[in-house]
């Protein structure tokens, strides 16, 4: 059986009700907080975590700032990523994704419920205007994650590169940088069946703006990159 059947499964009687009312969220972000509608995001991703055969171990909280306007910067295993980051950080959250998925149902209504942006690579216009945008919202506070391999790694817990423009917008806003490292998160939605699997995040401590101020963006980018692998490393 595949996972994402056996969460749905698992909540056959939430789904409608969870979808519709994100759905109602989206379509009025106006009317409510980013904490409401966050509210209800990490509650059907949480949902996910706790219904697919998952033991998510999570190390590092308290390295989190406990102030927002810092960007989370982690490797990319898969989609469960982000579903396992929503599912248990408690506070709102933007993500910078491909600008592919802005369209897909779903997704589309977290992106406007999180002000979340699509990123296009391959368009160096658009890219700058979502850097500016992103450094206009670290500078008011609003925290977001960003994955600068740009894509999933198709070698389990071996990354690829890190792409130095993903630190661009930290360096402008001056905001704190928060590793995460994933473990073994592929394996939630790329291994066939729902048999128990376990997954790691780790959060790292902060790389603040003295530390990195300094530094060019490709030196940050292998020093995060540094750092994650360390601990996968060290804990697979």
């Amino acid at each position: 059986m595949n996972r994402i059947v056996l969460m749905c499964l698992r909540n056959l009687w939430r789904v409608p009700g969870a979808y519709i009312k994100l759905c109602h969220y989206a379509k009025h972000t106006d009317r409510y907080t980013e904490e409401e509608m966050w509210a209800h995001i990490h509650y059907i991703m949480n949902r996910a975590v706790t219904s697919g055969n998952i033991d998510l171990k999570i190390t590092g909280e308290e390295n989190i700032p406990r102030e927002n306007g810092f960007l989370f910067c982690a490797n990319h295993q898969g989609m469960f990523d982000v579903v396992a980051l929503s599912g248990t950080y408690s506070r709102p959250l933007g993500v910078i994704f491909k600008k592919e998925l802005a369209n897909v149902p779903f997704l589309k209504q977290i992106v406007a419920c999180t002000k979340s942006f699509g990123l296009d690579r391959d368009d160096v216009r658009q890219s700058m205007g979502v850097i500016a945008e992103l450094t206009k919202e670290l500078k008011k506070g609003r925290s977001y994650v960003i994955y600068p391999e740009g894509t999933r790694s198709r070698n389990g817990n071996q990354m690829g590169e890190f792409h130095a423009g993903s630190f661009r917008a930290a360096v402008k806003a001056k905001a704190p940088i928060v590793p995460i490292a994933y473990i073994d998160s592929y394996k939630v939605l790329d291994q066939k069946g729902c048999k128990p699997v376990s997954v790691q995040m780790h959060y790292l401590p902060p790389l603040t703006y003295e530390e990195y101020k300094d530094m060019k963006t490709p030196e940050i980018a292998e020093l995060v990159k540094g750092r994650i692998a360390e601990v996968i490393e060290h804990n697979i």
